[in-house]
């Protein structure tokens, strides 16, 4: 009741901004305004408003307004919502095939992430949301995870050897720490400052900017860019609400889509580099340089865990190949 009392309050006093377009349509993100995610679905905005001459209008609800990722993913489904911008993790149990893209040092780097979404196998995906009533119009970056803790610098995956690591509550990461060596503490992430202080645990996983505004810096000053994790952000539009706009529109939505990826990618890259900067100003040491292939092929009782089908088998050595 709470979060439909909220989506409706939110909805409704966007009615000034709607009364001025043929369409309205209203898009959720659980970030906040002025984040990459939140900016790049409002360079798409001012795209389709401008090539439309004023006819279609995005509205961006950013700070989880309209609810949580979850939540607004359902709603979305159900064309409550237009537009959401989430996680590929959040789709694990509502788009199975999401759950690939879970798996360590799936990507080799940044780029390989972005050719491999913007390619043939992000429209295999995308075909995988239609069926669960989302339409994917753009894949957005949301970093790359790497290591950092208090102990010492990890130059190579002995360095991680029985270190007590926090994670995400995740069968994956728990069973990637373990086969890297390291134990696997899993907590809320509102607990890792203190308990890294304290040395309950010696470190934990994160990009730059999380790293750096949650001030685990100051705490755990040697940080690894391994780049074990980048899972995927998308933008879908609810199928009912796609189903709806002319042919032409819709193809006006798909190219500003497109766009805004290059957008959104470039404001988060600027942001990681801000944030490297400050935490190396305020003493951070970061390693860049390390032989990542000792800790691909520590993956191998991982994947055969958890990639147990063909059909994600097939989409590992597919994506493994893309250039």
């Amino acid at each position: 009741m709470k979060l439909l009392t909220t989506t409706v309050a939110a909805l409704l006093a966007s009615a000034s901004f709607a009364a001025a377009c043929e369409i309205t349509l209203r898009s959720s993100d659980t970030h906040p305004d002025g984040y990459p995610t939140v900016e790049g679905v409002k360079a798409m905005a001012a795209e389709i408003l401008d090539r439309t001459e004023g006819r279609i209008c995005i509205e961006v609800f950013p700070s989880a307004q309209l609810g949580q990722e979850r939540d607004t993913i359902e709603q979305t489904q159900f064309g409550v919502i237009d537009m959401v911008r989430a996680s590929f993790g959040t789709f694990n149990d509502i788009v199975p095939v999401t759950r690939t893209f879970s798996l360590p040092y799936l990507f080799r780097n940044v780029d390989h992430m972005h050719a491999v979404m913007d390619g043939p196998i992000g429209e295999e995906i995308g075909a995988a949301f239609e069926e669960r009533d989302l339409v994917v119009l753009a894949y957005y970056d949301g970093g790359a995870r790497s290591f950092y803790n208090s102990q010492r610098p990890i130059n190579a995956m002995e360095d991680l050897a029985g270190m007590k690591i926090r994670v995400i509550q995740n069968d994956v990461f728990v069973d990637m720490m373990a086969a890297l060596g390291a134990t696997a503490t899993p907590m809320p992430y509102g607990e890792v400052y203190s308990a890294i202080q304290t040395g309950v645990i010696d470190g934990a996983e994160n990009n730059f900017p999380s790293y750096d505004s949650s001030g685990h810096a100051e705490v755990a000053r040697y940080f690894t860019l391994d780049e074990h994790l980048m899972v995927p952000e998308l933008v879908a539009m609810s199928k009912a609400t796609w189903d709806r706009l002319s042919p032409e529109d819709q193809e006006i939505v798909r190219e500003a889509a497109r766009n805004s990826s290059a957008t959104q990618r470039q404001l988060w890259a600027e942001a990681e580099a801000a944030s490297e900067e400050r935490v190396i100003a305020a003493g951070a040491e970061i390693v860049r340089d390390i032989d990542k292939q000792p800790f691909i092929d520590a993956m191998a009782p991982v994947y055969e865990k958890y990639a147990t089908s063909p059909e994600a088998q097939d989409l590992v050595e597919r994506i493994r190949a893309t250039e």
